[in-house]
Formats: structure tokens, sequence, C-alpha cells
């Protein structure tokens, strides 16, 4: 599946990591992937990356 993580929505909370290691932060604490600085990633049908899409409070991760 194919994820796309838009920073300029993020706040920081913290919550898409606690899901999957899949996802990372930058210095200023905004997502991005952990292997990688591309905004949209294909990643593996899991449903831990899933729930963390479903589950980010400003919708910065999405599913284009």
């Amino acid at each position: 599946m194919k994820v796309a993580i838009i920073p300029e929505k993020c706040i920081a909370c913290g919550l898409c990591q606690t899901y999957s290691g899949v996802f990372d932060y930058n210095d200023d604490g905004i997502v991005i992937f952990t292997d990688s600085k591309e905004k949209v990633k294909t990643v593996a049908d899991d449903p831990d990356i899933l729930m963390a899409v479903k589950n980010c409070p400003t919708k910065a991760l999405t599913l284009p």
C-alpha cells in the first residue's frame, strides 16, 4: 500500500510511531519515514501501519 506524509499537518503528537517503526521524526518532531526522505512510499500491507494512518489526529498520514 502507498502511504503519504503531509508534514505541514503534523503536530508531532508521536502517535504514528507508537503503531509502527516505519515512521520516525525529524529534529522538529515532524513525521518522516524511517528510511526515506520521500513524502510518498510504498510499504507492506500491515495492519499497524493502517492503524497509524487511520488514527492520525490531523490526517498528516494518508493513503493516496
